[in-house]
């Protein structure tokens, strides 16, 4: 690969991890979706993703902490509509 084609090649893998983002997906769930559908080897992924975090750490700490209260909130919500529904159940 030339450098520049290498250029564009990690333009576009920075470009696929932003789509990932905008659908709120974790850096492993993007790694498996590019490697899954773009064939970019996991690797690449998450070299391109580090040097992301590295130029913008302040989006990233804040895109991770939203990331574990979503899941923390998410937790919370599944453990409720659980327990009602074996409030609801009928026990013989």
């Amino acid at each position: 690969m030339g450098s520049d084609s290498s250029a564009q090649y990690i333009h576009m893998v920075q470009h696929l991890i932003e789509e990932c983002i905008i659908f709120n997906m974790s850096k492993e769930e993007c790694m498996e979706a590019l490697d899954r559908h773009a064939n970019i080897k996991p690797v690449i992924t998450s070299t391109v993703w580090k040097e992301l975090e590295k130029e913008n750490s302040e989006f990233f700490e804040a895109y991770t902490k939203k990331k574990r209260e979503k899941k923390s909130s998410d937790e919370k919500e599944t453990s409720e509509k659980i327990k009602n529904i074996l409030l609801d159940y009928p026990m013989n």
